[in-house]
């Protein structure tokens, strides 16, 4: 990676990204000399943003809302980005950019690395970008009944479509927030922490793991109750970190040192 090499994550809003943090501190542990940053950019100005970067650019770390016009902007788009309709990763190539989606796999190793047992039954709360690729990422694992459940469940349509997608045909029902109910195994939280109304968590646990992807709210009422209840939790942070090191392998060609970069994560949470 040459030294002039520049990588940002973007989105909006975006200042609250831990993603610097955790770029920043895996270029460190390897003694490579670029920047990563943090950068502003509205709905519907990824298009116009990119094509004004330098060659000095390597890649892009996509958030929300920006996810799906990533996907259109890519002259090659992987197959799990198509997959799930939506791209977290831009990477410069000799011809222009390539999107993928390292989402599904890093939520695939968070959930791995703190739970062992069966996934064969999920719920996923919320119903938009994020919740398609754990959706897929479910599927990845052996989910074969994924209960999507939305406070309007006509908006989670695009998500629902993305993870029948997947070549294994789970069985996809949806549901309102308010209709759902406990269904142990998996329960994965894309929903903000205003939404977690007591009733609601009372509702949809018990769980034989919670995986909250949110890490700017923590602990989450969701994630209080199941930690009281003594089940496995999986963190937004588990999830960030994951995801992370796959982009940094993309970006620098070198694998991404997964300790200190989730160390460097723990600590900026813990000061916040």
């Amino acid at each position: 990676m040459a030294e002039s090499a520049r990588c940002a994550v973007v989105g909006d809003p975006v200042a609250h990204s831990l993603s610097p943090t955790l770029h920043r501190a895996g270029y460190a542990a390897l003694g490579i000399a670029a920047t990563y940053d943090a950068v502003r950019v509205p709905a519907g100005e990824l298009a116009g943003y990119v094509a004004g970067l330098g060659s000095e650019w390597r890649g892009l770390s996509v958030t929300a809302p920006l996810k799906r016009e990533a996907l259109a902007l890519a002259d090659e788009v992987s197959d799990v980005a198509r997959l799930a309709g939506g791209a977290n990763t831009l990477v410069r190539t000799a011809g222009g950019w390539s999107a993928d989606n390292t989402d599904v796999p890093g939520a695939m190793a968070a959930i791995r690395e703190r739970f062992a047992g069966a996934t064969t039954a999920a719920t996923v709360l919320g119903g938009g970008a994020t919740a398609a690729s754990v959706g897929l990422a479910l599927a990845e694992l052996g989910a074969t009944r994924i209960t999507v459940a939305a406070r309007t469940p006509d908006n989670a349509a695009e998500a629902v479509a993305a993870i029948r997608r997947h070549p294994t045909a789970p069985d996809v029902v949806v549901l309102s927030l308010d209709e759902v109910g406990g269904t142990g195994g998996v329960l994965i939280s894309t929903i903000p922490a205003a939404a977690q109304t007591a009733e609601l968590v009372a509702r949809v646990l018990p769980a034989d793991v919670v995986f909250e992807v949110t890490y700017n709210e923590w602990p989450t009422p969701l994630v209080d109750a199941a930690l009281r209840a003594g089940a496995p939790v999986v963190s937004g942070l588990d999830l960030l970190v994951h995801q992370a090191v796959l982009q940094f392998g993309m970006f620098t060609g070198q694998d991404g040192p997964l300790d200190a970069m989730r160390s460097a994560g723990e600590a900026a949470q813990a000061a916040r």
